[in-house]
């Protein structure tokens, strides 16, 4: 039960009042180094790796988001004076005081301190709970590690990108993948994306985008069979995990036709679809998208 769980301690933190004075800094700084510890490459033979290291990665989110961590800080806050009461009174005292408590209740229930503690405590955690949703949802089942503002710009680029062109509308979808890191760590080019994917098969196109916080790129697969198998799989460098999900999730039972690669001008292979006019509107565009993150890491 994700209200249950200590996020301050899974990512290796002091809990309670001293972890809510940590900076955003700190949080990240600890994440990272519990990445290198759990990540699923350093632990071969662990078969609970890739599950520890998704709780990882939900906790950093939780605490990376302001308005969840305020009621994830208030809840330790609840349950510690909650303990705290319960420790100040022997097993004698607590019989008495409950006896008078459920007197007490009977005739002045909005006076009880022990029920009222109780509806603080249920409170928060629903609180929590629907904030959880919220993160998840907003990060695509807590896969893609973009804020809200981020997720805005994101939304604005494409429309931009839609409006350049309108060969990228036409591509399957189901082949591509959204790539995110964290910035301050190992930089990835899109040369060593390239290398990472192409063990899975054939990459038509990368394209890397980025901001302040986050590095991101579109890896555009050759077929869906491919862009299936690196996801989940490819988890990048241990100092600099990557995030990797699907833009689109490829439909059950559904299956591409496979044709004969054509080479382009540049020795890259390019579908048969994209062949002539509409290869050079593809290629215009993504040289405009390298140009568009050159000019953004100036």
């Amino acid at each position: 039960m994700d209200v249950d769980i200590d996020h301050y301690t899974i990512l290796g933190l002091p809990s309670g009042e001293e972890g809510s004075k940590l900076s955003e800094k700190e949080i990240t700084k600890a994440y990272r180094l519990k990445a290198l510890e759990l990540h699923p490459d350093k632990r071969p033979d662990d078969p609970n790796a890739p599950s520890n290291f998704q709780k990882l990665q939900t906790s950093y989110q939780i605490l990376k988001d302001e308005k969840a961590r305020k009621l994830f800080d208030d809840l330790l806050r609840v349950k510690q004076q909650k303990i705290q009461r319960q420790s100040q009174h022997d097993s004698k005292r607590r019989r008495m005081m409950s006896d008078l408590e459920e007197r007490e209740k009977n005739a002045f229930y909005h006076q009880d301190p022990t029920s009222k503690a109780r509806n603080e405590e249920e409170s928060i955690a629903r609180k929590l709970r629907e904030e959880i949703s919220r993160i998840r949802a907003m990060h695509g089942n807590n896969k893609t590690g973009f804020t809200e503002t981020e997720e805005s710009s994101r939304n604005k680029e494409k429309e931009d990108e839609r409006k350049t062109s309108g060969v990228e509308t036409n591509m399957d979808k189901e082949k591509m993948l959204k790539v995110s890191w964290e910035k301050g760590g190992l930089e990835y080019s899109a040369e060593r994306l390239r290398g990472l994917f192409e063990t899975f098969g054939e990459v038509k196109d990368v394209v890397i985008r980025s901001s302040k916080k986050k590095g991101s790129a579109l890896i555009v697969m050759a077929s869906k069979e491919a862009a299936v198998a690196a996801t989940g799989t490819v988890c990048g460098d241990l100092s600099n995990p990557l995030l990797v999900i699907p833009l689109q999730p490829a439909v059950a039972n559904s299956f591409p036709t496979f044709r004969e690669p054509v080479k382009s001008s540049h020795g890259q292979h390019v579908n048969e679809d994209l062949v002539g006019a509409r290869y050079q509107a593809f290629e215009d565009s993504v040289l405009q998208k390298l140009q568009k993150a050159a000019e953004r890491q100036k």
